[in-house]
């Protein structure tokens, strides 16, 4: 953290816990989890070039992004409050020449940046269809994990529109949606390529699925080792601690 930044009142500054990298979070807000930390490291980004990551919230995606990249790294998000906490993110970590905070909506982003602009793209988007009884939690929590403002369908037809020809989408979500995710990627020619489903623990169903999606690819998909997060202690797996805290000397 290289630089003094406004923390509001119910905030308070993680530890990121590699590269020195700090985030303002806020239990007010949604939090990010390990979604996007298995996101971020699930993506293979490209070294130079345009990366946009997608309902950015906090800014964290863009943050760990930044420690594997030197490529320019927009994260767009649509509410306020939590636009303003990754941009003061970015400042606080002195990120300001690679990251940038878009506030906005995602289905509107192309007419301000153009077609095809970007070379890959992230999204840890809402979970949840829109449902009647879904909106008991506060507002910022209810945007986070409920499609309020934006369907999975408008997520990836926003995608396709705004990757480049050959680039490629990340996305995480729950694997209860898979069929509809795929479905819909090769409805916008956006390929499913690769796979990797995340289980608590061996032995448990997944509850999360790591895809990635080439724009315009040919058929063929990988079906990569599943990722497990506990062992039978109850501690991480060595593979959760190496893309938590780096892997330690002598381990892969």
């Amino acid at each position: 953290m290289k630089n003094k930044v406004k923390i509001q009142e119910q905030e308070r500054v993680d530890d990121l816990l590699t590269h020195e990298l700090g985030i303002i979070q806020s239990d007010e807000v949604f939090s990010f989890s390990m979604d996007a930390v298995l996101l971020a490291r699930f993506a293979s980004v490209p070294k130079y070039g345009k990366i946009l990551d997608l309902c950015t919230g906090n800014g964290v995606i863009p943050l760990l992004l930044s420690t594997r990249t030197k490529a320019k790294i927009d994260g767009i998000e649509i509410q306020p409050r939590l636009a303003d906490m990754a941009r003061r993110s970015v400042e606080m970590n002195g990120l300001q020449d690679q990251l940038a905070i878009l506030e906005g909506d995602l289905r509107e982003l192309v007419k301000k940046t153009g077609h095809g602009v970007y070379d890959a793209i992230t999204v840890n988007p809402p979970y949840m269809p829109l449902t009647g009884g879904d909106l008991k939690i506060n507002e910022h929590q209810a945007i986070a994990r409920h499609e309020i403002h934006c369907s999975l369908e408008e997520v990836i037809a926003a995608s396709m529109r705004l990757v480049r020809p050959g680039g490629k989408v990340y996305m995480v979500h729950k694997p209860q949606r898979l069929g509809e995710i795929l479905t819909l990627f090769r409805q916008y020619r956006m390929e499913p390529k690769g796979i990797r489903f995340v289980h608590p623990r061996a032995g448990a169903e997944a509850n999360m699925v790591l895809i990635e999606a080439l724009r315009d690819g040919k058929p063929d998909v990988r079906v990569l080792p599943p990722l497990i997060v506990y062992d039978d202690q109850g501690n991480y797996c060595q593979e959760i601690m190496n893309i938590y805290y780096g892997p330690k000397e002598g381990s892969a």
